[in-house]
């Protein structure tokens, strides 16, 4: 008689921006009392500021009380106005000389935050194009300052997991495979990709961004989404095929972290926390 075959598990995590009206310790009590495996850490306001001054021992104090809760942790760069508190997400990696740079200087610090941690990865993005900037220009300053941040993150052990999102230079799946070649394929850069932008931007859907990402992907991101909007959305409330999803993860072996992540819902997060894992733990349990 044949073995029933075993099928990889990602480990389930809920990222931190979907609880952002409790501190940080509550955060992590509310995930762990529902039985999640992982966070996935946004660094800014409120819970983890990584330029204030003891930034390093607060994150060994941190990685030491993960480790204790058996929690792994994802570090995500996508908090909103991290650093500037009239534009979302400015500057970015596209912006002229002075911004970018404050932006790579952001990126090789949560580099750092994530050495210390012992996390998995340090999830990034694009950014949109600037105005005025044509598609070009964007792309060789994109390819030129991720270099940089490609250096720091093998300085320091660290993988990468840059995220396609709808609306920015890096829009797909293949738009990161090509800003990976044209870096020279660093062992580094792998992808993180978004479950719910899938239903937005990939011509393919979920099943083929996934396969496309393949043995790269180091980072998952659960969420739904309706293929016309860019907004996160609770479970089973969109068209994502969330069956479909992570029975392509199991196919491709995925292991790693796979966090919820609803920014607009911390109003709500005790109740999402408990509901996201009693389905995603339905549909693994369904999968086998």
């Amino acid at each position: 008689m044949t073995a029933p075959t075993t099928l990889a598990r990602p480990v389930l995590g809920y990222g931190t921006n979907g609880l952002a009206d409790h501190p940080l310790g509550d955060a992590l009590d509310v995930v762990q009392a529902n039985g999640y495996g992982a966070i996935a850490l946004t660094l800014g306001h409120p819970h983890f500021d990584a330029f204030t001054d003891g930034w390093r021992d607060r994150a060994r104090r941190l990685g030491d009380e993960l480790r204790a809760r058996g929690l792994r942790v994802v570090v995500e760069t996508g908090g909103r106005y991290v650093l500037d508190p009239f534009r979302k997400h400015r500057p970015n990696l596209l912006d002229d000389a002075a911004g970018a740079e404050r932006r790579v200087a952001f990126l090789v610090r949560a580099i750092d935050v994530a050495e210390v941690l012992g996390a998995d990865c340090v999830s990034l993005w694009s950014g949109v194009r600037p105005e005025g900037v044509d598609a070009s220009t964007a792309w060789a300053r994109l390819v030129e300052r991720m270099s940089r941040v490609v250096v720091a993150a093998r300085t320091h052990g660290v993988r990468l997991g840059f995220e396609p999102e709808p609306g920015m230079l890096v829009e797909t799946v293949a738009d990161a495979l090509r800003l990976r070649a044209d870096l020279g394929d660093p062992p580094e850069f792998g992808l993180t990709v978004d479950l719910g932008h899938c239903v937005v931007v990939e011509p393919g859907g979920v099943e083929a961004a996934l396969r496309a990402a393949g043995d790269l992907l180091v980072n998952v991101q659960v969420d739904d989404m309706l293929p016309d909007a860019h907004e996160h959305l609770e479970l089973g409330t969109g068209a994502l095929d969330l069956g479909l999803a992570f029975r392509t993860l199991a196919e491709l072996g995925y292991d790693g972290v796979a966090a919820v992540e609803l920014p607009r819902h911390s109003h709500a997060a005790p109740r999402l926390v408990r509901e996201s894992i009693a389905r995603l733990t339905e549909v693994m349990e369904r999968i086998g």
